[in-house]
C-alpha cells in the first residue's frame, strides 16, 4: 500500500514538474520540425527532465538503506548523464563530446559497480566472459544511454516503454529483495507515467535528450545494480529494452552497411516506418509498450525457471520482430 502511495505521489510531482518546465520551454526551447521529423509544429522538449529530478530524489532516499558506493554512483553519473542531455537540448553538442563524457561515465560506472562477467542465454546456459565483459559492459552502458535518446522520436514512446520496463524491474526486484533497484524502478514508473500525462499524442512537451539519455543509462545500469543478488541480469536488462535494443540496433547496422551517417537524423526506425505508413504515434507506442510487458512477463517467468520461458524467450521473441518488420516493409511498398 506504502509503494502505490508513494508512486502516486511521484507521478503527480512528475506530471506537475513537467507543467513547470513546459512555461521555460515553450518560450525558450522550441523543437522545430524539419523533413525527417515525425511532427509538424514546434513544440517544447526537455520535459524529461521531470523525470530526472523525481527518481534522483527517490534515489536519495533509497540510497540510505543499500549499497551506498553503488548508490551514489549511480545517482552522481545519472545527473552527469542528464546535464549532458539537458546541454544538448539547450545547445546542441558534437557527437566527438557526447560519447567522450558518456565513455567516461561508463568507466566510473564499471569501475564503481563492477562488471558482467557472464551471461546466461536461455536454452543455451552460461557464458563466461571474463576480462572482455569488462569492455562489453561499458559499451553495453553507452549504447543502451544512446539507443533509448535514438528511440525518443514519436509521442509516447520513450515514456511508455520507460513505465513498462519499470514495472518488470519492481517485480524482479522485489523478488530479488533488492530495495535500491526497487525503488529507482518505482521512481522512473511514476516519473514516466506522469511524463506521459502531457507526452502522449498529440504532445504537449517532448522528453528532449535530457530525459531520454538518463532513462537510457539507469536502464543500462539497474542490471548491475541488482547483479549480486540474483538470476542474470544482463539478459534480464535486455530482454525489458528488446525492442529498443532490436529496432536501434537493427537500424545502426543496416545504415552502417549502406555506408550512411549513422548519427544523421533519419526516419529508418521500424516504429519510424510504422508511422510513415499510416499508424498513429499513439497505436505504434502503444505496440511497444504491450512488447514490452511482453518481455517483462516472460523475464519474470524465466527467474522462476518457468520451461516455456526460455524458447519464447530465444525463438519467440524474434520471429514476432521479424514478423513486424516484414509487414513494415510491405506496407513500406504499398
Amino acid at each position: 500500500m506504502t509503494s502505490i502511495l508513494i508512486f502516486a505521489l511521484l507521478a503527480i510531482l512528475s506530471a506537475l514538474g513537467v507543467w513547470i518546465i513546459r512555461q521555460y520551454a515553450e518560450r525558450y526551447l522550441l523543437d522545430h520540425p524539419n523533413e525527417r521529423s515525425s511532427h509538424s509544429a514546434p513544440t517544447p522538449r526537455g520535459g524529461g527532465l521531470a523525470i530526472v529530478v523525481v527518481v534522483l530524489a527517490a534515489g536519495c532516499v533509497a540510497a540510505i538503506n543499500s549499497n551506498l558506493t553503488h548508490s551514489l554512483i549511480y545517482l552522481v553519473c545519472g545527473a552527469v548523464i542528464a546535464c549532458l542531455g539537458w546541454q544538448d537540448d539547450v545547445q546542441s553538442l558534437s557527437p566527438r563530446v557526447r560519447f567522450a563524457v558518456q565513455g567516461l561515465v561508463a568507466l566510473a560506472s564499471v569501475l564503481g559497480m563492477g562488471y558482467f562477467k557472464s551471461v546466461t542465454i536461455p536454452l543455451f546456459g552460461q557464458l563466461q566472459l571474463g576480462v572482455v565483459g569488462f569492455i562489453i559492459t561499458i559499451l553495453w552502458i553507452v549504447g543502451l544511454t544512446n539507443a533509448y535518446n535514438f528511440m525518443d522520436g514519436i509521442d509516447g514512446i520513450a515514456g511508455g516503454v520507460a513505465l513498462a520496463a519499470a514495472l518488470g524491474w519492481m517485480f524482479l526486484a522485489t523478488r530479488a529483495d533488492h530495495n535500491f533497484v526497487f525503488w529507482i524502478a518505482l521512481a522512473v514508473g511514476a516519473g514516466g507515467l506522469g511524463f506521459l500525462l502531457h507526452n502522449w499524442s498529440p504532445a504537449k512537451i517532448f522528453m528532449g535528450d535530457a530525459g531520454s539519455t538518463f532513462l537510457g543509462y539507469t536502464f543500462a545500469v539497474l542490471p548491475l545494480l541488482s547483479a549480486d543478488e540474483s538470476g542474470d541480469a544482463l539478459m534480464l536488462g535486455t530482454l525489458l529494452m528488446w525492442t529498443f535494443i532490436m529496432d536501434a540496433g537493427v537500424t545502426f547496422i543496416r545504415r552502417a552497411l549502406k555506408r550512411e551517417n549513422v548519427f544523421a537524423a533519419h526516419r529508418a526506425h521500424l516504429y519510424q516506418r510504422l508511422v510513415i505508413g499510416g499508424y498513429k504515434h499513439a497505436h505504434v507506442s502503444a505496440l511497444y509498450i504491450l512488447l514490452t510487458l511482453l518481455a517483462a512477463a516472460l523475464a519474470y517467468a524465466w527467474s522462476w525457471g518457468q520451461p516455456y520461458a526460455p524458447p519464447l524467450i530465444i525463438i519467440g521473441l524474434p520471429l514476432l520482430w521479424f514478423a513486424l518488420s516484414r509487414y513494415t516493409t510491405k506496407i513500406g511498398r504499398g
